[in-house]
C-alpha cells in the first residue's frame, strides 16, 4: 500500500516532507484562463462538420439550414461570406453543399460564374445545365416546371399556380427589357405585355411554350385584347405609338447579343427530381455584362419557379417535401450587371423562410455594394449583410473589418484576428509553395455572440472537385516536366 507521500523503495517517489501548494487569489476575470475547465467545448455540433475551433481544437459544425431548423441559433436561414480572393470561401460553401445534400437538401447553384460547383454537382449525381452563346439557352416565356405542375394539379390550385407562372414570365420579360434599356419599363408597357402573353397562351396549342418571335407577332397583329389596354379607341396610329417602344426593345433582344440565348426553346429543362442542380454560365465573358445579367435573371427565375412548383405538388400530397440550398458566389458581378438582380436577390433574402430554402451569398468586401449605380440599390445590397443569419469572414483588411463591425458587432480582438489573415505569405527562401496565413481560416458570427474562429482542412476528394486555380495546373506541370528534363541532361 502506498504511503501518503509516495511508495517506499527505489523509484517509489517517497518523500519525507511535502511543501503545501501556494495559494493565489484573483477575480474570475483574471483567473479564468488558469482554471482548467474554463475552455470547455462550447462549439456548436449541429449541421455540416466545417473544421476545428482554432482555440480549443473542437470540431465545429454548422450551416444556415441546420442552425435555423434544428439548433434554432438563427432566425433566417441565410449566410453572407466576405473575404479576400484565394482564401477558401467557395471551398467552405462547397463543403456545406456536400453535407446538406447528404441529408436530403437539394443544392441549387443558379448561375455558376467560374464554375466552382459544377464538378461537385456532377459528383452528387445532379444536373449541370450550361448557358451561353452556342452552348445552351433558356426560353424566358416557358413556364417550365410551374406550368407542368399547374396542369398536373388542375382545379383552383392549378389555376393559382398558372397565374403565378404568368406573373413570373411577365417579370422575367420586363427584367430582360430593363437590362437592354438600362432603365425600368413603363407601367402601361407592362399592361400591354401582360395582355399579349395572355392572348398568346390562349391561342397556342397545349404543350407548346411560346417564344419571343410569337410575342412580337402578337404586338404586330394587335388583337382586340391587347388594343384594349392601349386605349387606342380604334385609331391604329395611337396603337402603334403605344406599342412601338416595347416592340423595338423586343426586336433589340432578338436581333442583339441576347437573341441566341433567349429566343429559342429551352435547351435543357431543370429536372425537379434531381438531387442537385447547377446552371453553369461560365462560358459568358466577364466583360459581357448584359448577357451575364440576363442569364442570372433567367436562371434564378427558372430555378425558383421549379422550387415553387415542387412546394405546390408537395402541398397537394403529390410529391415529397424537399428543402433547398441556393448558392450565389461572386456576388459583385451580378450586382453590377443590372439593377434587376439587386431586386431579385433582395426579394429572396426576405422570403427564403417561406420558400423553404436557405442561401449562401459570397463576395469580397462591403465596398462591392458601393459600386452600384443608385443609392436605393446600395441600400438593398447593404441589407443582405444585416439580414443574414450567419456572417462568415475570411481575411479582410482592417478598414473593411471596422466597417463590417458597425453592422454585425465585432470586438477589437476579432477585428485584429481576421485582419491578420489578410496578410500575404512570407518570402520563402526555398521558393516553395507557401500559402497565405489566412487560407482556410474563418470567423463565424451570429448576432451578438462571440465569433467562432475555425480552421478548415479539406480532403483530397474535395481538393479534386474544387480547384479554383485549375487553369494554372497545366503551366505548373510544364515547369515540372522542364525541370525534370534539365536534370536528365
Amino acid at each position: 500500500m502506498p504511503g501518503v507521500r509516495g511508495w517506499p523503495g527505489p523509484g517509489g517517489g517517497e518523500i519525507g516532507h511535502l511543501d503545501p501548494p501556494t495559494m493565489w487569489r484573483a477575480t474570475t476575470v483574471q483567473a479564468c484562463g488558469l482554471w482548467p475547465f474554463a475552455a470547455g467545448s462550447g462549439s456548436p455540433m449541429t449541421g455540416v462538420p466545417l473544421g476545428q475551433h482554432m482555440d480549443t481544437g473542437a470540431t465545429v459544425c454548422g450551416d444556415p439550414i441546420s442552425w435555423f431548423t434544428r439548433a434554432r441559433y438563427i432566425s433566417n436561414p441565410s449566410l453572407f461570406m466576405l473575404g479576400m480572393p484565394g482564401l477558401g470561401k467557395s471551398t467552405l460553401v462547397n463543403r456545406m453543399l456536400i453535407g446538406l445534400a447528404a441529408t436530403g437538401v437539394v443544392p441549387l447553384v443558379l448561375g455558376d460564374l467560374k464554375p466552382d460547383y459544377a464538378d461537385t454537382v456532377r459528383a452528387l449525381g445532379g444536373q449541370v445545365i450550361s448557358i451561353g452563346r452556342g452552348v445552351g439557352g433558356i426560353n424566358i416565356l416557358d413556364p417550365g416546371a410551374m406550368g407542368a405542375a399547374a396542369a398536373h394539379l388542375g382545379g383552383k390550385a392549378g389555376q393559382a399556380l398558372a397565374a403565378e407562372a404568368h406573373g413570373r414570365v411577365l417579370n422575367m420579360v420586363a427584367a430582360l427589357i430593363t437590362v437592354v434599356r438600362s432603365r425600368p419599363m413603363d407601367d402601361h408597357e407592362q399592361s400591354i405585355l401582360s395582355a399579349a402573353l395572355h392572348h398568346l397562351r390562349e391561342r397556342l396549342p397545349s404543350g407548346r411554350a411560346p417564344l419571343l418571335p410569337d410575342l412580337l407577332a402578337v404586338l404586330q397583329d394587335g388583337p382586340d385584347r391587347v388594343r384594349a389596354v392601349t386605349l387606342d379607341r380604334g385609331d391604329d396610329t395611337r396603337y402603334r405609338d403605344a406599342v412601338d417602344p416595347l416592340h423595338r426593345s423586343l426586336l433589340g433582344i432578338l436581333d442583339g447579343p441576347l437573341g441566341d440565348t433567349f429566343a429559342s426553346p429551352t435547351s435543357t429543362r431543370i429536372n425537379p427530381a434531381a438531387p442537385a442542380v447547377c446552371i453553369d454560365i461560365s462560358r459568358i465573358g466577364e466583360s459581357d455584362t448584359q448577357l451575364t445579367a440576363a442569364a442570372m435573371l433567367a436562371a434564378w427565375s427558372d430555378g425558383l419557379g421549379t422550387v415553387a412548383a415542387a412546394h405546390a405538388l408537395a402541398d397537394a400530397g403529390l410529391a415529397p417535401r424537399r428543402w433547398y440550398f441556393t448558392v450565389l458566389d461572386e456576388l459583385w458581378r451580378p450586382l453590377r450587371a443590372a439593377s434587376g438582380i439587386v431586386d431579385r436577390i433582395d426579394a429572396l433574402t426576405r422570403l427564403n423562410r417561406s420558400l423553404g430554402l436557405g442561401d449562401a451569398k459570397i463576395t469580397h468586401t462591403l465596398k462591392d455594394a458601393e459600386a452600384l449605380g443608385s443609392e436605393s440599390d446600395r441600400a438593398k445590397a447593404r441589407g443582405f449583410v444585416e439580414r443574414a443569419g450567419m456572417v462568415v469572414c475570411a481575411g479582410l483588411p482592417r478598414t473593411e473589418m471596422e466597417e463590417l463591425g458597425r453592422v454585425v458587432g465585432l470586438s477589437e480582438r476579432e477585428i485584429d484576428l481576421v485582419s491578420s489573415w489578410s496578410s500575404p505569405p512570407g518570402w520563402a527562401v526555398t521558393g516553395g509553395n507557401e500559402e497565405p496565413p489566412g487560407r482556410g481560416r474563418f470567423l463565424i458570427k451570429v448576432g451578438g455572440r462571440p465569433g467562432i474562429p475555425i480552421k478548415v482542412a479539406i480532403t483530397e476528394t474535395e481538393r479534386n472537385l474544387h480547384n479554383t486555380n485549375s487553369r494554372w495546373a497545366a503551366g505548373e506541370q510544364a515547369r515540372s516536366v522542364s525541370s525534370t528534363s534539365e536534370k536528365a541532361i
